[in-house]
This record gives C-alpha cells, sequence and structure tokens, in this order.
C-alpha cells in the first residue's frame, strides 16, 4: 500500500482502460483455471483478443482482487467476497463496489503506480492533459528507479484520463469503446470542452458509502499497524503513504462530517480526540477491514429484498 520506488509498474493494461465486465469475467475464469492467462482457450473463454487478456490479467491485480505470478495464483479474499458468482456484487450494480475498486487501485503503487500517483500526489484541480503527463513524468524521473520510456509513461497519463471521465454523446468512438469505464461514474476527474481542461476537485462525495470509508481507513491502520492517526495525514498524503481523504477527493469538512458519522456506522470502533493539539482518529477495538464491507453489502440486500 505504501509506495515503494523499486517496485512500481507502468504499460501493462497494453493501452485498454478497465471495461464493464472484465472484472467479473475475468475474475471468475481464473477462479475456475488459475492457468486461464496463459491459456491459448483465453482468447475464446474471455471473449476479447490477446491484448485485451493481457490487459484484463493486469486489472485484476491492479485492483489487488487476484495474485497472478508464476509462482503463485491466487484469488485474493476480498475479490472472493465480491466477483464470484456467489459474491456480494459480481456484476457492479452496487455503485459501492466501483468507489471499492477506485481505492484499490489508487492504494497499489506496485501495479498501478499512475493512479497511485494521481491520487495521492498530483494536487492540481484543474489541468491539462499535457499537464498531467509533464508532472508525472517528472515523478518518475526523480522518484523510481527502473527506467521507463516517455512514451509508456504518456500512455498511462491518457489511460488513466480516459478511465474516470465520461465521454460525450457526441464524441466519435468505435462500438468496443462504447461503454465508459465503470469508474467515469464517479465523477472524480471531468472535462471541459469550453476550456479544454480538466477538473478534478474536492467536494462533498455525498455519493461515497460510509462502508467503504470504513474499509479504507481500517485497511490503512491495520497495514501500517496504528490504532490512532492524525486527523490530517487521512487527508494528505505524507511519507509515501495513501490518503483516503485526496483519493476519494473530500474536501476536509467532508471529510470530518463523514468520519463523524464513521464513527456511529459500527459503535464502538472508532473515537475523534485531541493528543497534544492534534484531532485524531482512534481505533478503539480491532476490527477487520472487511467487517465494514460486510456492513455495507448485507444491509443493500436487505433493501433489494424488502422492496
Amino acid at each position: 500500500m505504501n509506495f515503494k520506488p523499486e517496485k512500481t509498474a507502468f504499460g501493462r493494461h497494453e493501452s485498454f482502460a478497465l471495461r464493464y465486465g472484465w472484472l467479473t469475467k475475468g475474475f471468475q475464469a481464473f477462479e475456475r483455471n488459475k492457468e486461464i492467462f496463459s491459456s491459448p482457450d483465453a482468447i475464446v473463454t474471455l471473449g476479447v483478443g490477446k491484448n485485451m487478456v493481457n490487459s484484463i490479467r493486469h486489472w485484476l491485480r491492479a485492483a489487488r482482487l487476484a495474485d497472478i505470478d508464476p509462482d503463485k495464483k491466487e484469488t485474493t479474499p476480498l475479490g472472493t467476497a465480491i466477483f464470484s458468482e456467489n459474491g456480494w456484487d459480481p456484476y457492479l450494480e452496487d455503485e459501492a463496489t466501483i468507489w471499492l475498486i477506485h481505492w484499490l487501485l489508487s492504494t497499489n503503487p506496485r501495479y498501478a503506480t499512475s493512479w497511485y500517483w494521481f491520487f495521492n500526489r498530483f494536487h492540481k484541480p484543474e489541468f491539462t492533459s499535457k499537464e498531467v503527463t509533464s508532472a508525472l513524468i517528472s515523478f518518475v524521473t526523480d522518484r523510481i528507479t527502473a527506467k521507463t520510456s516517455v512514451t509508456t509513461i504518456k500512455n498511462d497519463a491518457a489511460v488513466l484520463l480516459r478511465m474516470y471521465v465520461q465521454r460525450k454523446n457526441n464524441q466519435k468512438i468505435t462500438l468496443e469503446e462504447a461503454l465508459d469505464s465503470p469508474l467515469s461514474l464517479l465523477n472524480l476527474i471531468t472535462y471541459s470542452s469550453s476550456t479544454k481542461t480538466y477538473q478534478s476537485k474536492l467536494t462533498q462525495r455525498v455519493g461515497l458509502p460510509l462502508g467503504i470509508l470504513g474499509f479504507a481507513i481500517t485497511e490503512l491502520l491495520n497495514e501500517n499497524k496504528q490504532t490512532e492517526i492524525p486527523i490530517e495525514d487521512l487527508m494528505y498524503s505524507k511519507n509515501n503513504r495513501v490518503a483516503p481523504g485526496l483519493i476519494f477527493r473530500l474536501s476536509e469538512t467532508a471529510l470530518l462530517t463523514k468520519l463523524e458519522q464513521l464513527i456511529h456506522y459500527i459503535p464502538g470502533i472508532y473515537a475523534i480526540g485531541e493528543t497534544a493539539g492534534i484531532h485524531q482518529m482512534y481505533m478503539l477495538k480491532n476490527i477487520a477491514a472487511q467487517d465494514y464491507l460486510t456492513k455495507h453489502y448485507e444491509a443493500s440486500q436487505k433493501q433489494d429484498e424488502a422492496a
């Protein structure tokens, strides 16, 4: 979850942004056959071309849903909980799952380095594609150990923007590309055709479910073996660590409001207090991050049954 300059990856998506159905299709195929991505049957099984097979493999790993290495091929517990045939939300019918995928990508600097960089380290609220590309090139040049071509970096920046920005109806696109990436629904990045600029601003994010924020904060604390954290560190990235406030593009006021709501979401787990003049979030009792997802999805299923 924390950035390590010697462990990064660029361009492994084969220039394809994540598409609807890919995680479900890829995960369930991999669950049935751990060799699917190296099998000549992959093209037929997944119903896509060879480069897309590689892209699906990449997105599964980048979203932390499966370990797909030569010496370790297995689904993750989180991937199984969501994307198995009887999982919580294999077909992305709950927008919470899309928020979760966004968090999983943005906190995986090992396999989604550009996503980690943009949502944790790039702070301009309005920018051009050229500015994003230049800033990412500077970051890679200054911080990354392995050599990466400028073309690959430019490609990463382009795919990232394409993945989060909704297409206009009058945009000329192929039938294959007609469906936006699911992440475009979150409106974390928008585009203005009048100014030809992108925007990624900190705001309220009313649609961000408390269960997803609770998962994110708990995963962050458990990963770093912490039981307390300054609220400022939840808002802003420090010491190569990830920051939920930035990743979800929450304003300071919005983050604090949601933290106060989170205290009551599962009572007795978190509290907000002050130590030596520093406002902090305290974990009062150990809990697995996935417990927050369990609460969210079980509540959603009850609502669906009652409807």
